[in-house]
């Protein structure tokens, strides 16, 4: 059990994926959970070859297709949940929720060619919503601190701080009541952030 700290209340609720959606520049989206297709694992793997190393953060996503589909073996298991963004046939984006103890880490990644359409702000709220509709009660995430253009969307959604002490913020929310999750006991966190 971590010392995270997390939101006493919990957020909102949030669309459940399937969703289609329109982004800033006029494209149709939709998020769709990975289903374990060939199609979805290979289309994963093509943005992520794609993908430009300077969106890269804490070393992931990994670089070259070997280290890339290890990854991706590791996140697509069956404890991990994971919604892509598909624009028409092509991977726009990817968000996955991964175990880590009592609570899931979150991280988002959208390829450069549809960033700043609003794309990341769904894909976060769909992934958010396929782990309340599975019982999931928190979440978390870092985030480097001089982002701020994700914090800002990060406290927008209803994450809030709960360590700042590095260079990296820490953010934390609470998806589900305890009642509603998994049923894991919840006693050490009621703390408010």
């Amino acid at each position: 059990m971590s010392d995270r700290r997390y939101p006493g209340a919990v957020a909102d609720e949030f669309p459940v994926p399937p969703v289609e959606f329109t982004d800033r520049e006029g494209r149709t989206v939709e998020l769709r959970p990975y289903e374990g297709s060939e199609e979805g694992y290979e289309s994963l793997v093509a943005m992520y070859d794609d993908f430009d190393p300077a969106d890269r953060a804490q070393g992931i996503p990994p670089g070259g297709e070997e280290r890339i589909r290890e990854w991706l073996d590791a996140i697509l298991g069956d404890d991990c949940l994971n919604v892509i963004a598909w624009c028409g046939d092509e991977v726009a984006g990817h968000a996955t929720l991964v175990p880590d103890g009592d609570a899931y880490e979150l991280a988002i990644f959208v390829h450069q060619t549809y960033q700043r359409a609003g794309i990341g702000t769904h894909l976060i709220r769909g992934l958010l919503g396929h782990g309340q509709a599975r019982g999931i009660r928190k979440v978390w995430l870092t985030v480097e601190r001089w982002n701020r253009a994700a914090v800002s969307l990060y406290k927008k959604i209803g994450f809030e701080t709960s360590n700042a002490e590095s260079f990296e913020l820490e953010m934390g929310l609470r998806l589900n009541d305890e009642a509603e999750g998994n049923g894991e006991s919840d006693e050490s966190d009621d703390r408010e952030a």
